[in-house]
């Protein structure tokens, strides 16, 4: 019985080509994706398995996808910390404020500036209320006395009631920390830390220290108010803020407006369009990424 050359698993020249092209490219493609096992066999020429040599398309989708995801929170995160530190600076200040009227009504004067705080907390050097005193940078809740005059006075000789305005506030209780009540002002020695970072701090003025403005561009000839107000900005300085986030922390708390309302800005000059300061018209330079701003909020005290 004659039998064809298919029968007995014999393949023509010219299929035989045809198949061992097809089978060459279905390798090519096979090891294109990655799939390194062709015969299920092992490699006659070493012990070891082969292995996956790629990722599919599927696999490298998901990979992108994850990463995107990570790049992605990782923006949303520090928009977070940032609002918080923006948010902050508000808190902090609503805080200094409380604390200032309780110790007010407790000790019937203002903290840096009540003249009998060596009757509560001792004398820190001198006579208590001389320049040896106020010079005197304290170990302890030691103290010094201000002149009582209802002014919170920074940087006036004898001494500076300003950082004993915060040593008051610190042995009263009224606030965390301890502090120096003297030396060079320095954040977390003699003046609070911000939780909005770089260094930057809180002084008390009276606010009639900035009537007139400034026509070098420094603050504008605005309303600061009878009492006092708060600088935010360097411990030693009128800065470290850029126009952007005080915009957000004026527009926050108060008007967004840099010359009018209860937050003020300094450095009109460079932080605003004002053509003076008299231009109660000006916006924030929000453009402006250099960190040259500071803060007044009117206070309550």
């Amino acid at each position: 019985m004659n039998r064809s050359p298919r029968q007995y698993g014999v393949i023509p020249a010219t299929g035989a080509l045809k198949s061992r092209s097809f089978l060459w490219s279905f390798k090519a493609v096979n090891d294109l994706l990655g799939n390194g096992e062709h015969t299920g066999k092992r490699n006659n020429s070493s012990s070891s398995q082969t292995v996956r040599q790629g990722f599919t398309l599927l696999e490298l989708s998901i990979v992108l996808v994850i990463i995107g995801l990570l790049i992605g929170g990782i923006f949303v995160g520090q928009s977070l910390i940032h609002t918080a530190q923006l948010n902050a600076v508000i808190s902090e200040f609503n805080r200094y404020q409380t604390a200032v009227q309780t110790f007010k009504q407790q000790y019937q004067a203002l903290p840096g500036d009540m003249n009998n705080a060596t009757s509560f907390w001792g004398i820190a050097g001198g006579t208590g209320a001389d320049a040896t005193c106020q010079n005197t940078v304290a170990t302890t809740a030691a103290t010094c006395n201000g002149n009582g005059d209802g002014v919170i006075a920074p940087y006036v000789v004898p001494g500076d009631e300003g950082k004993h305005f915060w040593q008051h506030l610190a042995n009263a209780k009224m606030i965390e920390g301890s502090y120096t009540g003297a030396g060079t002002a320095t954040v977390g020695v003699n003046m609070p830390a911000s939780r909005y970072g770089n260094a930057l701090s809180w002084r008390p003025y009276a606010g009639s220290a900035w009537t007139g403005g400034d026509t070098g561009g420094g603050w504008f000839n605005a309303d600061y108010g009878t009492g006092h107000v708060m600088m935010f900005s360097l411990a030693s300085g009128y800065s470290g803020i850029t126009p952007k986030d005080v915009w957000a922390i004026d527009k926050k708390y108060d008007d967004g407006k840099p010359g009018l309302g209860n937050v003020l800005v300094y450095n009109w000059a460079g932080c605003t369009n004002a053509a003076s300061m008299n231009d109660f018209t000006a916006t924030y330079t929000l453009t402006v990424t250099t960190a040259s701003c500071a803060l007044f909020f009117l206070s309550s005290f």
